[in-house]
């Protein structure tokens, strides 16, 4: 009887079961723990470029310059703006002051400012604040005949191809002429429209009493006309102490219905990278992350090149290769981001009496962030179906870390991956006896149809409850104890078994011998 055990286990001896079970362990375990190793460099490149420093800049900067109030009208600052006159009372109110600090409290100049503000004597304006303003032209729609007489002027809501882009007004100075846009801007999606960079634009003096004069000549001689949809406020500020520019858009929006909208963009970025042993730990966790991604690619392309067309037939392989993707997409963004910033950072604080336009470079900033967090969202996703769909992983990794392939083909692995994750979830029912038998009797159905008599049926039932039955037995993971004897009738089923695979097996030599001839007749 143990020949026999042996002879059955196809002669494997009991180490090589235990061997079997030991690889199945390690290959489980080497898969989570490298699997573990990437989540975690991912999570920490993904929180390690956020701290509480910047949601704190955010906030003191809104809390200037979105919620102080005109002195003497508590009901307007910036959220509150409704019309042409409160927008004029901001830019020479809260606008102006937030904007020049340019003494201590006690009205001593404590500090050299060096021909710069210091917004809360803490944060360096960077260059000169710019106003930017985009129009359109007039009869970009028709008025109904009835009201002509009315009113003969029509401007429609921004776009474009609506865009005005002449002169108007005193013409004698750049915000009365208009600018072309920057090729490689970025645009801005508002509430009214997506706008374009370019349009009628000024910078701000450094003085304070310069800049005040110049609002006033500007609302003196209407630069806001009814062909203004959209006014940018752009200015950037730079903390030393917690290494972070904060770049600041306030944007007044004018649409074709009247009245204003107000939004708003703060974005805390940290530009200049690597400056502290911390950063230099990130910069580690950077490569590292690059070494798993060469590595995880390398994995794929070998499963193409061996499954070919049937690895594309698996939503988990989807899932791999668009993890895969995101995190190509993330490494993109951060070279172009840090290539970015070391070829403008140096050329926008050359000159402190122009506009430094750091929007752009926090513009990428936030695309990296973005997409570093729906990296992130997607990996924990498989990180949880590995652990749902642990049990049968195991098993056929470890089937093939030994060099035996399972006997079912991919689509069935996976298929019964699926399954099982359904049955775990609760979202399946498991398969009962009574399908198991339902299923059995309409394969039977099918046979017949197909022309297969009933003793070829009822010896393949026979032949497929035998080869289930001894599966179960001797192959499968569940059975703690290694070593299984077979009973007597456990041997005659084998030896049955064998019996029935001889007869097909000379079935179907005779068929194909038949076959050979007819056609060795039909060459003569």
């Amino acid at each position: 009887m143990a020949e026999a055990s042996r002879w059955h286990l196809g002669g494997t001896p009991k180490h090589k079961l235990h061997y079997r079970k030991e690889v199945e362990m390690r290959t489980t375990l080497q898969e989570f723990l490298l699997y573990l190793i990437f989540l975690i460099n991912l999570c920490i490149l993904t929180f390690g470029m956020v701290n509480p420093h910047m949601y704190y800049l955010n906030k003191v900067m809104s809390s200037l310059f979105l919620d102080t109030s005109v002195h003497g009208e508590e009901r307007i600052n910036f959220k509150s703006i409704r019309s042409i006159t409160d927008f004029w009372k901001f830019m020479e109110g809260p606008l102006l002051e937030g904007l020049y600090w340019d003494s201590w409290y006690n009205n001593k100049n404590l500090y050299d400012l060096k021909n710069s503000s210091r917004i809360y004597y803490e944060n360096i304006l960077l260059g000169v604040p710019r106003v930017r303003q985009l129009k359109v032209r007039n009869n970009t729609c028709k008025v109904h005949s009835s009201f002509r007489s009315l009113m003969n002027e029509c401007y429609d809501k921004y776009t474009s191809e609506n865009e005005d882009l002449s002169d108007f007004g005193l013409k004698y100075d750049t915000e009365w002429k208009y600018s072309a846009p920057i090729i490689n801007s970025p645009w801005h999606w508002g509430f009214t429209g997506v706008y374009r960079n370019g349009g009628y634009i000024f910078t701000l003096p450094k003085s304070k009493s310069e800049t005040l004069n110049k609002f006033i000549n500007l609302r003196m001689n209407s630069w806001i006309t009814r062909s203004t949809r959209v006014i940018f406020i752009d200015f950037s500020l730079y903390n030393a102490n917690v290494n972070l520019f904060c770049i600041i858009r306030l944007v007044a929006e004018f649409p074709a219905t009247g009245g204003i909208l107000t939004s708003w963009q703060f974005y805390s970025v940290k530009l200049l990278r690597y400056v502290s042993y911390y950063d230099y730990f990130i910069a580690s966790c950077e490569i590292t992350f690059c070494i798993f991604l060469i590595v995880f690619t390398t994995q794929e392309v070998l499963k193409i090149k061996e499954f070919k067309s049937a690895y594309f037939k698996s939503s988990w392989n989807w899932l791999e290769l668009l993890l895969l993707v995101l995190c190509f997409v993330a490494v993109f963004f951060n070279s172009y981001c840090n290539i970015q910033t070391f070829l403008l950072l140096g050329q926008l604080l050359k000159s402190t009496e122009k506009y430094s336009d750091f929007y752009f470079l926090a513009h990428w900033h936030i695309y990296y962030n973005n997409i570093i967090a729906i990296t992130i969202f997607f990996a924990w996703i498989k990180n949880m179906f590995l652990a749902i769909i642990n049990d049968t992983y195991s098993e056929v990794k470890a089937d093939y870390s030994i060099g035996r392939r399972p006997d079912f083909e991919l689509g069935k692995m996976i298929k019964k991956s699926y399954h099982n994750a359904l049955e775990k979830l609760k979202l399946k029912k498991p398969e009962t006896d009574e399908d198991k038998k339902r299923k059995s009797r309409d394969l039977a159905e099918q046979a017949r149809r197909e022309g297969f008599d009933e003793k070829e049926i009822q010896s393949a039932e026979q032949m497929k409850k035998w080869k289930e039955r001894l599966e179960k037995k001797y192959y499968s993971t569940e059975i703690q104890d290694d070593y299984q004897p077979v009973t007597q009738q456990e041997f005659r089923d084998l030896f049955l078994y064998a019996v029935e695979l001889e007869k097909e097996l000379h079935y179907v030599s005779l068929k194909l011998n038949r076959v050979m001839r007819k056609v060795s007749a039909l060459q003569y």
